[in-house]
This record gives C-alpha cells, structure tokens and sequence, in this order.
C-alpha cells in the first residue's frame, strides 16, 4: 500500500524488514531518513513554503480613504482633524505619505518655531489665535495613553516689530485689525521702546508693535512628534515614498460661461517605495496637496495648469520653493532674559535660543539668492550672514561668535503670498493645504481643521478661509498679506 503511495524511488532502502516483524510487514528505518522524506516531499507540492513570503510591512495598503502627500505638520493636522471630527470612529481610512522619514531638509524641522498674530489679513490673525490656543492645550488634543506629556517649551516672550516713519501708517491700521479680531497688541513709541527695552537702537524707528500674549516660539519637533503619535495611536498609516502619477478620470461640462472644461477625480495615487524601483497602487477617494515647497509638483502630476493659458484648466499652482537663512551666534553681552523676537525696519529678525547667551535670526533674501542650499563651512559663516544681508541694526551686539547656521525652504506663493486651502475646482478631490510662504507652521492647527471641515461638511466652519481657495489665482484676485518675514 505503501508502494503505491509514494512515488516511484522513494520506497527502495528506505523500507527494510526487521528483525521480529511479522512477515511481509514493514517498519520505517526513521534514523536520518526523516528529512530526506520531508525534503523529497517538498519538492514535488505545488506551491512556495509560507515560511518565505515577502516582507509587505514597507508597504501603503491597496486602499485608503484619504490619502495625503506630505508628512509635515500642515499635512498630519489635516490627518488629525480628520480622524477626529469623523462621524464614526475607525471609519475613515487615512494614509500619510512622507518621502523624508527623517525631516531632515522638511520645512517644519528647520523653522524658528515662532507664532505671532501680526498680521495683515483677519483670516491669518484668527488662524494663529486658534492655533495659539491650540500649542496651550496641546495635551488635551495630543494626549496618548501611557506616553509622557508633550512639552513644546513655549517661549511666551512676544514679537516687536520696528516701522519706519515710510510703514508707520501701515503698522498703526494693522493693529488696529488685530485688536478687532481679539488679538492683545500694543503700540509703542520710541521713547516706550526705550523705557521697556534698553538694549533697543531706535534710529530710525518711527513706531512698535509689540504682541503681549499668545506670542513667541516653541519646539516645532515637539509638535511634529506629538501629531505623528497621536496620529498612530488614532489609526492612520504613514508610508515612506514619493507620489509619482495619478491615474484619474474625467467628464467634460460646459460652464454658464459657455466655457468647455474638463472634469477630472483622481481614483488611484502611486507611491514609489524609497530606494527601490518599485511602487504601490493605493485607491482613494480624497487627495489632500500638502507637499509643502514641492506642492506645484504634486498638482502638476494631476494635470493642474495644463491646459491653455488664461483658462482656469491652464492656471498653475504658483508655489515654489524659496531659500530662507537661520543663523545662531553667541553674545554674552547681548538683550537679557525678556528678548521678545524683534523684526527690525530692513526685515531682519532674531531671538534668543535658550539661556546661555545664545541668539537665533535671520532675513528674508532678496528674489534671486547668491548663496547656495549646501551646508556652510564655519569659517564662512560670518561672511555669508552679510553677503546675504542679515544683521539686525536694532542692536548692537558685540563681538558675536557665529556658532551654526543652516537653510530651509518656504513654500512660496508668488501671487500673493498667502496659504492654499480647499479643493481644486476642475480636479474635485484634490485638496490643499500649501503655500503659507513661512508662516505655516504656526496655522497648521487651524488650517488643519479648516480642510477636515471642507471635506467632511461641504464648507468652512471655525474659520472663513474662503479668500484662500484656489479660484483667485484664475479671477487675479490678491489675498495680500503685507506682515511676511
């Protein structure tokens, strides 16, 4: 019987008659004959053993809801807000796709971490007020069960602008937009200046505004970490790739404008896996554009500003990337302890960094920068803080020593230099959250949960962003903001 199971030559010498068996029985001679049987039978099943099925791990699932390019804190508070105003827990399916596992040229990680309400436009104002009361609460939002408590190491110090008798005016109107959307700013004069902070040159200043509560700076790699936790904690996926096509499909319409255009919904995002040529198909129903300095890119694979100029089809998302420089020096006779960020009239700025006599600034370039993204050697820092025209005139600082210095990248908006929130109007699923031009970091909180309404309510909620949508780089209608460091 055995014979007939096994396949031919599996039975000759490994089947012998013993000593004491009753005759014509068989016994198996099992000493080192077991797995060769188990190796003979292997080879001859159909199949792979599952002991060797590859590693999927790396991997986005084959299907999410939402899917978000761009792991930095713009992108996870879309992923937060989304997670937690869901109608169902554990109902929406959220995937983040980061390219730098590490953040280390990502925007958030490289800023001065700082918050301010200063600004020109009402919407940013509400926006940094409801972010400021955000970083205060930050544990009630962020809390996880078991992990430690998240310490931002907020610096509630302030800002001080400097106006010129030129943006005194300016400056004055501002503030008085600021008082009426509840934000507590104050004007001051030179003399005030000079009574409250010693240490201040005012040649040159014609008026102040200083930021009394809900300003300063904190730890942007807190917050970035204590999203990234809670977000897992919540259930959303993260993948390390780069987005490289979208497949979509489309349905032409005619607008009241007579005008032909082409309806597009993205269905199917593909993830490029780091290091490797392969990608994963991940089907979604909603794109979220928060890829920062390299947004216009992402949109651009979904056919954004392709069609013919001076039609909404051929409007371009102008974000691009811009260099900004941070540059740390010590100074053991500089401002004291009660050092506000300052800003002075030729738009530098600096702070101190911690208590040792340390102090952090920097300056926006002009458009065509001479010094180059690469890491600056010591010895050439000092020169480049002046080929790239940073140092601030408002004090006097001597004998600085420059300890360290490094460059990031703004998302630029080059139309008016403000954010990108909500949906694409001809590409219906696509959803940005992009192009703050430096200050989105401090809005993340608020712009966050102003897309997740967007998306899960049809409308703007908390906050009225609606200058901000996309439209208005098509009618040529400017949302400027004038306070842009």
């Amino acid at each position: 019987m055995i014979r007939r199971v096994l396949p031919h030559g599996l039975g000759r010498g490994l089947l012998t008659r013993r000593p004491g068996t009753r005759r014509g029985g068989f016994s198996l001679d099992w000493d080192g004959k077991v797995s060769e049987i188990k190796k003979k039978i292997k080879s001859i099943l159909p199949g792979t053993p599952c002991d060797v099925l590859p590693d999927t791990s790396h991997l986005p699932p084959e299907h999410s809801d939402v899917v978000i390019v761009g792991g930095g804190v713009l992108g996870l508070s879309v992923a937060y807000w989304l997670k937690q105003l869901e109608n169902r827990r554990g109902g929406m399916q959220v995937l983040v796709v980061e390219r730098d596992h590490t953040y280390s040229q990502a925007s958030t990680g490289l800023s001065v971490g700082g918050i301010c309400q200063q600004f020109s436009l009402p919407e940013n104002i509400q926006l940094s007020l409801f972010s400021a009361s955000f970083l205060r609460n930050i544990n009630e939002y962020l809390a996880v069960t078991n992990a430690p408590p998240l310490d931002l190491q907020f610096n509630p110090s302030g800002y001080l602008l400097l106006a010129s008798e030129k943006d005194a005016a300016a400056m004055e109107s501002n503030v008085k937009v600021q008082k009426q959307e509840g934000a507590k700013v104050c004007l001051m004069s030179p003399d005030q200046l000079r009574n409250k902070f010693p240490w201040i040159n005012t040649e040159g200043v014609a008026l102040a505004s200083y930021g009394m509560e809900n300003e300063g700076w904190f730890d942007p790699w807190c917050l970035l970490h204590g999203l990234r936790q809670k977000l897992m904690s919540m259930g959303v996926f993260f993948c390390q790739g780069e987005v490289t096509r979208f497949v979509t499909s489309s349905q032409r319409m005619m607008t009241t404008d007579d005008e032909m255009v082409t309806l597009k919904s993205i269905h199917e995002v593909h993830v490029k896996m780091d290091h490797s040529l392969e990608y994963q198909p991940v089907e979604c129903a909603i794109v979220i554009n928060a890829a920062g300095a390299w947004s216009a890119q992402i949109a651009a694979l979904a056919g954004i500003g392709k069609g013919p100029p001076g039609t909404l089809q051929g409007t371009k998302l102008p974000v691009e990337p811009r260099k900004r420089y941070v540059y740390v020096w010590h100074c053991p006779q500089g401002p004291g302890l009660e050092t506000p960020l300052v800003a002075d009239t030729s738009g530098a700025y600096f702070r101190r960094e911690g208590l040792g006599s340390n102090y952090l600034g920097g300056r926006s370039p002009a458009e065509v920068s001479r010094v180059g993204w690469d890491m600056l050697a010591r010895r050439h820092r000092i020169i480049v803080m002046k080929e790239s025209g940073f140092w601030p005139g408002s004090v006097c600082f001597v004998h600085p020593q420059v300890q360290t210095a490094w460059a990031g990248y703004y998302d630029y908006n080059t139309f008016d230099q403000n954010g990108v929130v909500g949906p694409h109007p001809l590409v219906v699923n696509m959803y940005f959250a992009t192009g703050f031009s430096g200050h989105g970091l401090q809005q993340a909180p608020g712009v966050g949960r102003a897309v997740a309404e967007m998306i899960l309510e049809g409308s703007f909620q908390t906050i009225d962003l609606s200058p901000f949508l996309f439209n208005r780089f098509y009618l040529g209608e400017k949302t400027q903001e004038n306070n842009i460091m």
